[in-house]
């Protein structure tokens, strides 16, 4: 972490910075109540910015919806991409910044510390109310979750996005629980060609994405892409393609009123029945069972 000299900034000072007259930096307060609070953090720095020091007032869980950026703090070092949770310890500092590609978009839940230890309290294992890891990647467990928390921030639902919030710390610390294992950080110029192949997949999960074709796009062999790629995002590229299409899809399912085969089309399966195997195996539910409930 460099230039621990700076001043940490708070989140009342960030809603403010501007470069070169153009937003850089745009958080919205989605909700709040005692203890805790949920903000929609839009950013678009990108590799010629330079990177600050700022400290983490409360505990943090962030997940990350959009772009991909590197996160440093006490506890370690990660590159985040979509689905990644980003944690942070209240009164740590940590350093954000976008070496590999510009912009990023968060839902930034934010919790006081003695609210934060209230919810733990009540979580089955949670050993610690404290992060001993800079983040956690991609989990098919959360993918539900995630997708229910993009479609109530869209929707401002504050009432959704404060039961979301406690539902995020319960899952966080759950697994948390059990020691998962710190992302390990390839050289720069590998995270950054896996960084590039990320936005890649993000822009069009439902095409035809293969190891080999990838690998060409990241100029690196395929034993090698796929070795580094599961270093950076914590799944392999066929997982995280499969990640992101059942993602798309839960948010289709909670969004829309389309019929599900068209939404397992739309998200690249190529038939309805691997669609619902898959949703239902990884998700904990039939599709048709999750859009009731929402």
């Amino acid at each position: 972490m460099a230039g621990t000299a700076v001043a940490p900034l708070s989140w009342r000072t960030r809603d403010r910075i501007v470069r070169s007259g153009v937003m850089a930096l745009k958080i919205q307060v989605l909700a709040s109540g005692p203890g805790w609070s949920v903000r929609d953090v839009l950013c678009d720095y990108g590799p010629h910015d330079h990177s600050f020091v700022e400290q983490h007032a409360e505990t943090a869980i962030s997940p990350v919806a959009q772009g991909s950026f590197q996160y440093r703090t006490q506890v370690g070092a990660a590159t985040l991409v979509p689905g990644s949770l980003l944690l942070g310890n209240a009164g740590s500092y940590f350093e954000c910044g976008h070496e590999h590609a510009q912009g990023d978009r968060c839902l930034a839940f934010h919790f006081a510390p003695a609210f934060f230890e209230s919810i733990a309290a009540g979580v089955p294992g949670a050993r610690r109310t404290t992060f001993v890891h800079a983040a956690l990647p991609p989990t098919n467990e959360l993918i539900g979750l995630l997708a229910d928390a993009e479609v109530a921030r869209d929707q401002r639902d504050e009432a959704a996005l404060e039961e979301i919030g406690t539902r995020l710390v319960g899952a966080v610390l759950m697994i948390t629980a059990d020691e998962v294992a710190p992302i390990r950080t390839p050289s720069a110029h590998d995270e950054r060609r896996i960084t590039r192949v990320v936005r890649r997949i993000d822009a069009q999960p439902d095409g035809g994405l293969r190891l080999n074709a990838l690998a060409r796009d990241a100029a690196m062999s395929p034993y090698h892409f796929l070795r580094t790629f599961r270093q950076v995002t914590g799944m392999t590229p066929h997982q995280y393609i499969l990640h992101m299409r059942l993602h798309r899809a839960a948010r289709r399912l909670r969004e829309s009123s389309d019929p599900i085969s068209r939404i397992a089309f739309k998200a690249g399966f190529e038939d309805l029945a691997t669609f619902n195997r898959r949703f239902r195996r990884l998700i904990g539910t039939t599709p048709s069972t999750y859009r009731a409930i929402g």
